[in-house]
């Protein structure tokens, strides 16, 4: 009987082993919109504790035959393996029916859940966008033809760089270059080019003046009959260092017609090769500077470069041109912005930059033009002549910060574009408030708390900077401490400690134009505005509209770690005009802020 018993408990024993727990869900899995056109590609980021070269993502129907169970049920519509750690992927959604869906991310070829599923609507176009041609002389219209089922007197189409700041994800990103409304349920319009550079850009049919798609958009080409060119005829290219291989870009910087764009070298230095799509590459055998001629070839003609590299037998990066810089909503309100934007940075010889109005991703189709790195978001970027080598999200929904790989030293750079109103200047020349109102208004304008999350999110930088030098750039849309003196009077007001100021230098960080130029008075260093004089209305103050506009410095270079200043200024080019800025040589409504470094 005891035998039975026992042999009973075994049986239930063995059947009452719990299976070894599955791992837990302990991955991520995002999408950039829930709600997607049919036959645009569904975008996602994962990432996961368990990489696995056959870890998978997959779409499926809802309710369907996905693995609901983490176990198969049946096949997916779409997939693709997602083997990193970390990273992107896409799924096209051509040929399926409107409709729920949802995404899957799965382990080693199976159903193993590696993140919580996501739930998606494809959506079913409600209109059609076609175009006469999708090559367009840049300076001819765009023509187009629309129809469709949601007539609305304010549906519209935009046009947009490509990639740019359209409205992918339909919703605002940024500025569209041109636009015009499209009313009722068909018709025609046509959109002008005249003042935009040629390449690659996206046309959107879109509801009611606002993002929501009508239909999938559309992309074309701009090109030139004129002869190709580069925004300057002479400049440099990252620098060099003897002994070690070398390589840079300059196949993005060609303008005018680019049919048939190929390279070659004319002159220089044995060492330096130039490749028919425009890569430098070599090993240079020599300290000094390296001189090359370079000559682009298209369908229309040709154009030619003289293009210096500076071969360094020490320290690589031994001076830092870096800028800030707010690019005035892309520079889409100034013709020809991109030629004039390569123009201007490769004329000042810069090596890196915080940028401000992004407007989308206008620093990406910069950075591809320059050969450049670059890091950014809707709003704020990093753009360098030099490998970003990591990078540091958005911070306070207005910084984000990249790490640059200058040779025998690192830097960490950080952009930072604080929030616009109320404006202090305003509340002081117009609005005649006390200081403590000021402070108050600053601290409503959110840039008090933006400032400070700032810079506790730097603090591990600022901890390192003895070593990794740190910048802090940015239009901080308020003015200085060091400014606002009582010896220096503004509007008739002492000494104002603005806290977007006082915070980083309480961090340690140093202003590099006010260290350059310590007396406000001969050195104003103004950056609003070389182009806005006269007070437009608004915030409040409309009483005030035609009065001359407070000029201030409110655009900074910040630093710490072994740098020393050798010289920064306020820069801008030519003479920008308030009346008709699209024609400016400028591309922003700011200076940028120019600071010249020794790197020590």
């Amino acid at each position: 009987m005891r035998r039975l018993l026992a042999l009973v408990l075994a049986v239930l024993a063995v059947t009452l082993t719990v299976r070894p727990a599955q791992a837990a869900v302990d991955g991520t899995l995002t999408v950039s919109s829930a709600s997607i056109m049919v036959g645009a590609d569904v975008q996602f980021s994962y990432s996961t504790p368990r990489p696995n070269a056959t870890n998978w993502v997959g779409l499926y129907s809802d309710p369907g035959n996905g693995p609901v169970n983490e176990a198969f049920v049946g096949p997916s519509t779409k997939w693709v393996y997602a083997a990193s750690a970390n990273g992107t992927g896409t799924l096209p959604t051509a040929g399926l029916a409107a409709g729920n869906y949802k995404l899957f991310y799965l382990y080693n070829d199976g159903y193993t859940w590696l993140a919580q599923p996501i739930a998606l609507q494809l959506t079913a176009p409600s209109g059609t966008l076609t175009l006469a041609s999708t090559t367009v002389t840049a300076g001819d219209p765009i023509q187009l033809n629309y129809t469709t089922t949601k007539p609305n007197a304010t549906n519209w189409v935009g046009l947009y760089r490509n990639p740019g700041d359209g409205p992918v994800n339909q919703s605002f990103v940024g500025q569209s270059l041109q636009w015009t409304y499209t009313p009722g349920a068909g018709g025609s319009a046509s959109l002008p080019t005249s003042g935009l550079s040629t390449g690659d850009y996206i046309v959107y049919y879109l509801f009611n003046d606002g993002y929501t798609w009508l239909t999938l958009p559309v992309t074309l080409r701009l090109t030139s009959n004129a002869k190709p060119r580069f925004p300057t005829s002479a400049f440099a290219l990252r620098n060099a260092k003897v002994g070690a291989a070398y390589s840079a870009k300059i196949g993005g910087l060609v303008q005018g017609d680019t049919t048939g764009l190929s390279f070659t070298k004319t002159s220089g230095p044995a060492w330096a090769s130039v490749s028919s799509s425009g890569a430098v590459t070599g090993t240079p055998t020599a300290a000094g500077n390296a001189t090359l001629g370079i000559r682009a070839t298209t369908a229309s003609g040709t154009a030619d470069a003289t293009v210096t590299i500076r071969v360094q037998s020490g320290a690589l990066v031994p001076q830092l041109k870096a800028l800030s810089w707010n690019l005035w909503h892309g520079g889409t309100r100034v013709t020809n912005s991109l030629e004039k934007q390569l123009k201007f940075l490769l004329e000042r010889d810069i090596d890196v930059v915080g940028i401000q109005e992004n407007q989308g991703t206008v620093v990406q189709t910069l950075a591809d033009s320059l050969g450049w790195s670059y890091f950014q978001n809707s709003d704020v970027a990093v753009i360098s002549r030099y490998p970003i080598t990591g990078t540091t999200p958005t911070v306070a929904g207005s910084a984000l910060a990249a790490k640059i790989d200058l040779g025998s030293r690192s830097l960490r750079l950080w952009s930072a574009h604080l929030g616009y109103t109320p404006y202090g200047p305003y509340d002081a020349c117009f609005g005649r408030m006390t200081v403590q109102q000021l402070l108050n208004r600053e601290s409503t304008s959110g840039r008090t708390g933006q400032i400070n999350d700032i810079v506790t999110a730097m603090s591990a930088d600022l901890s390192a900077s003895a070593t990794t030098p740190v910048l802090l750039t940015g239009d901080f849309n308020a003015p200085s401490h060091l400014d606002w003196t009582s010896a220096n009077s503004r509007c008739g007001y002492g000494a104002v400690p603005w806290p977007t100021s006082t915070a980083p230098v309480n961090a340690g960080l140093t202003d590099s134009y006010r260290q350059a130029h310590p007396n406000p008075a001969t050195h104003p260093g103004t950056t609003w505005s070389p182009v806005t004089k006269t007070f437009t209305g608004g915030y409040g103050y409309d009483s005030h509209t035609g009065e001359p506009e407070p000029q201030d410095r409110i655009d900074f270079v910040y630093y710490r770690g072994p740098l020393s200043v050798l010289s920064s200024e306020a820069v801008w080019e030519g003479t920008p005009s308030e009346s008709n800025p699209s024609a400016n040589l400028w591309t922003s409504d700011h200076a940028a802020v120019l600071t010249v470094f020794q790197v020590n």
